[in-house]
């Protein structure tokens, strides 16, 4: 039950919802940088929404399947292909032995997540199996995926009748809300900072109205952004505290960074803002070169949002129940 690495793509690693817990010794959180795509593929087949998907980002990899498995692909809109033709983003798919999976051009996004019904054989290093790149642990041998590498099922699908589960899986209907899509955004939702004071006024009100462009020093520790620098009042020392997926942290250069799955523990520089958990994926998807407005929403109103997600995120839970008793 096995699947073959033909082509390991730009950069594919295993990724579930993080790694809590252990910010104190160090350790960063990591995980998905689209929770919401990596939460929807596992639920398309029938995993709980930690079990761990393959991230791969703008080049996909090429899968050579040695056994049946149910897959669904969330996220990116990377052209995927199964024996060269043509198959859908947010569906449950049916592949047989002796299939491949492959991707072709980026159309939108630039991370897509490949679940598989009852996941991949990994290691659990304290208490997940998302792969810190860095430190070189989790996941699939703590790296990203490299040609000829073998991954091994969790579930065999040997005694299903591929056909007709196919057909079954095929007639469920999907129905994603709004709030769980990929719509563009005119601006990221975001909260003023304890730090906000510390900054100039003009600095404050061109955060929140000019335009950033992505820098090409991005990736999955934090997104630099290039535009208007940010000014502090005067020089401050800060003591160094925890930090936070979606912070909005300023270096002395005046550039902003906005910290990603893979950041630090802890920082020093003083933070302006941020971005909404529910507008995180957003970002995530963001390529280097493309541009970011900042919209300002209160601390109630980001809550508001992320109970509105959680709640479409139950519901598309309790709708996909038949899919998981043809599982059962």
């Amino acid at each position: 039950m096995s699947i073959l690495v033909i082509k390991p793509g730009m950069l594919s690693s295993f990724q579930d919802l993080g790694r809590t817990g252990y910010q104190h010794l160090g350790v960063p959180v990591g995980g998905a940088m689209d929770s919401r795509a990596h939460r929807l593929a596992n639920l398309l087949v029938g995993n709980d929404e930690n079990e761990a998907t393959l991230e791969v980002t703008l080049t996909g990899p090429t899968l050579r399947f040695d056994a049946p498995a149910c897959i669904a692909i969330c996220g990116a809109q990377l052209n995927p292909t199964l024996n060269k033709e043509p198959v859908p983003n947010n569906r449950p798919l049916i592949v047989r032995r002796g299939d491949i999976l492959a991707f072709g051009a980026r159309a939108i996004g630039l991370r897509a997540y490949i679940a598989w019904h009852g996941g991949i054989a990994l290691t659990s290093v304290m208490a997940s199996h998302s792969t810190y790149l860095r430190g070189g642990f989790g996941g699939y041998q703590g790296r990203a995926l490299r040609k000829d590498d073998t991954l091994t099922l969790n579930v065999d699908l040997r005694k299903h009748n591929l056909d007709e589960l196919a057909h079954e899986l095929w007639q469920i209907k999907v129905y994603l809300p709004s709030i769980l899509g990929m719509n563009p955004k005119s601006a990221i939702r975001t909260v003023r900072g304890a730090h906000a004071p510390l900054f100039t006024d003009a600095s404050v009100q061109s955060f929140f109205s000019d335009e950033y462009q992505i820098s090409p020093q991005s990736e999955r520790m934090g997104y630099r952004l290039q535009g208007t620098a940010l000014k502090l009042l005067s020089t401050t020392q800060l003591l160094s505290e925890a930090t936070s997926f979606g912070s909005v942290q300023v270096p002395p250069d005046g550039k902003p960074i906005i910290l990603m799955a893979d950041r630090q523990t802890t920082g020093g520089y003083a933070k302006i803002a941020h971005v909404a958990t529910v507008d995180l994926p957003f970002i995530a998807q963001g390529m280097p070169g493309e541009t970011l407005r900042f919209m300002e929403i209160s601390l109630e109103q980001a809550q508001q949002l992320d109970a509105r997600h959680e709640d479409a995120f139950a519901h598309l839970r309790l709708s996909l129940a038949p899919l998981r008793e043809l599982f059962a």
